[in-house]
């Protein structure tokens, strides 16, 4: 007797519970009528997608969620159905599974292990449980776990010990460069240690700054990845179970396997699936962003088409007295490649106007950044008259390494609804162009190879104001993403001077990261909910 198990990787909106309703009962009727299967099993928090956050001090939208459990039951029959919620129990609230059949609740399992670092608040939320939730279906005994619980030594035991012989679990695991491996890796060791099947289902999708990558998979007793549906993309996938006649253990009977991105291409579909969902879920009519000529807004301006389509993206260039005439030229040509509108709007009439205005509170006093930001400020200012207007996300275009160290102009090039290479560093951003042209050469060859420059005085380049960024991305990533302290750094071999340097950078602003749109999430700690940092501090790092 075979059991067929269907992997429901789907892509949710948090908070629409009614949306969410409607792909559960149709994913689970197509799971059973065109799939065959016997169970359906969904990511975690499935009825308010994850993280619901806040929501989830409301009574109303628990009372909601709870509701359309409940519908959803009345609504699939014939196929047993594995969700999430968030459910009330005697006054507290846990993040919870429930196993629908035949309209009925049949089991509800509370997450053991509530995750309480990096992004995950969840002990802000929930209470963690203690008990093993396990039901039968075709004379096999199925048990549940949340996400979490597979990371945390014991509990996937204490199933095996109550019986368990295959486990579910619901995920809603978010991406970081790398993170699939060590994901996989934790879960094989624990299906080998303990020999019990696992079926791993994971959220796929954007939700604010963070992603979630699916790559849902299906491990035998023996720790082998049997299945692997696809990254970034929605997937309805069925494995089939059968018990061995010698040893009565169930084995998965598929040898699928989609392959995996590596590392650049991956964060690569992280960022187009971002900026993806991050318009259609909110409602804009498409993405606009000033196209400098650079290697920044080149990659913003190809990861947007990509996401969106051509139609739906345009660019506008701003040229300045000190904007080179190759900016202008190489602008042009990636917009033409990919064939988006774009517009030029020459912005010296508004600095010659905003200079005059300033001419006599400034008298007396020499040019300095000030003026550089006045061409900055003015740029954001038609930006978002044009983003306003047309009812498309503006998008900025500022990359990690310049957001680490305040190297933007607040309410300039920081202006904007969405930041989608905030957590990309320099030195990748220039692998994330070359891998894109890889794909069809849309960014002209001189914007990678040429120094970057903000254009904003006589020439300018960015290493006059910083140090060159192989040696800054380092130092920043050892600082921000690994908390490692100055003399650590200096310890590994970086200068003195570059260090104290970037580290100084880095802590008085923090008041510009603050006030900058949110980004998409792409390393193991990201400016927002990774790094909470006090813009009013005594402690320095250097």
């Amino acid at each position: 007797m075979t059991l067929k198990i269907a992997l429901a990787q789907v892509n949710l909106i948090v908070g629409d519970i009614k949306a969410n309703s409607l792909k559960i009962v149709q994913t689970a009727l197509h799971a059973r009528d065109q799939l065959a299967a016997d169970l359906v099993v969904f990511p975690e928090l499935t009825v308010t997608g994850y993280p619901p956050e806040d929501l989830l001090l409301r009574p109303d939208f628990i009372a909601q969620a709870a509701q359309a459990v409940t519908d959803i039951a009345r609504q699939v029959a014939g196929i047993d159905v594995v969700l999430g919620f968030p459910g009330n129990y005697q006054g507290r609230l846990f993040n919870t599974a429930a196993v629908l059949r035949d309209g009925a609740i049949l089991a509800r399992y509370q997450k053991n292990a509530l995750p309480n670092y990096g992004v995950f608040d969840e002990k802000r939320y929930f209470t963690a449980d203690n008990q093993s939730c396990l039901f039968t279906l075709k004379d096999t005994k199925i048990a549940i776990t949340i996400c979490e619980d597979v990371w945390q030594a014991g509990i996937l035991a204490n199933n095996k010990q109550a019986g368990a012989e295959i486990v579910l679990t619901l995920n809603a695991s978010p991406f970081h460069a790398g993170k699939i491996h060590q994901r996989e890796s934790v879960v094989v060791d624990q299906a080998r240690a303990l020999e019990l099947p696992l079926v791993y289902v994971n959220l796929v999708g954007g939700q604010d700054e963070l992603i979630f990558d699916g790559a849902s998979f299906v491990v035998n007793h023996y720790g082998d990845i049997v299945f692997r549906a696809e990254e970034f993309k929605e997937q309805i996938s069925v494995v089939e179970f059968e018990k061995s006649a010698s040893s009565n253990q169930s084995m998965p009977l598929s040898n699928t396997c989609a392959p995996l991105y590596n590392e650049v291409s991956s964060d690569y579909q992280a960022l187009a699936l971002g900026i993806k969902d991050y318009v259609s879920k909110n409602g804009f009519q498409g993405a606009i962003l000033g196209l400098s000529g650079g290697i920044d807004s080149a990659l913003v301006l190809a990861l947007a088409v990509d996401a969106l389509g051509h139609d739906k993206v345009e660019a506008v260039l701003m040229p300045s007295r000190y904007t080179q005439d190759m900016s202008i030229e190489d602008a042009k040509l990636e917009a033409e490649a990919l064939g988006v509108r774009y517009h030029v709007i020459p912005i010296e009439p508004a600095v010659t106007a905003f200079t005059g205005m300033l001419a006599e509170v400034f008298a007396g006093t020499a040019k300095d950044t000030t003026e550089e930001n006045i061409q900055a400020r003015c740029r954001g200012v038609i930006l978002m008259a044009m983003s306003n207007k047309q009812g498309r996300l503006l998008l900025t275009t500022g990359n990690k390494s310049e957001m680490s160290v305040g190297y933007a102009t607040l309410y300039g090039d920081m202006a904007g609804g969405f930041a989608p290479i905030k957590d990309v560093p320099k030195l990748l951003v220039y692998q994330l162009a070359h891998y894109r042209n890889s794909l069809s050469a849309v960014i002209p060859e001189r914007v990678i190879t040429r120094p970057p420059s903000a254009e904003l005085a006589p020439d300018q380049i960015d290493e006059d104001s910083l140090p060159p960024y192989d040696i800054l991305d380092p130092i920043l990533e050892r600082y921000v993403e690994l908390d490692q302290s100055a003399d650590e750094i200096i310890a590994a071999g970086f200068k003195r001077e570059d260090v104290t340097r970037a580290i100084s950078l880095v802590d008085r602003n923090e008041y510009k990261r603050r006030q900058s749109p949110p980004c998409i999430r792409i390393t193991p700690r990201a400016f927002g909910r990774d790094r909470r940092y006090p813009i009013t501090s005594g402690y320095r790092g250097i």
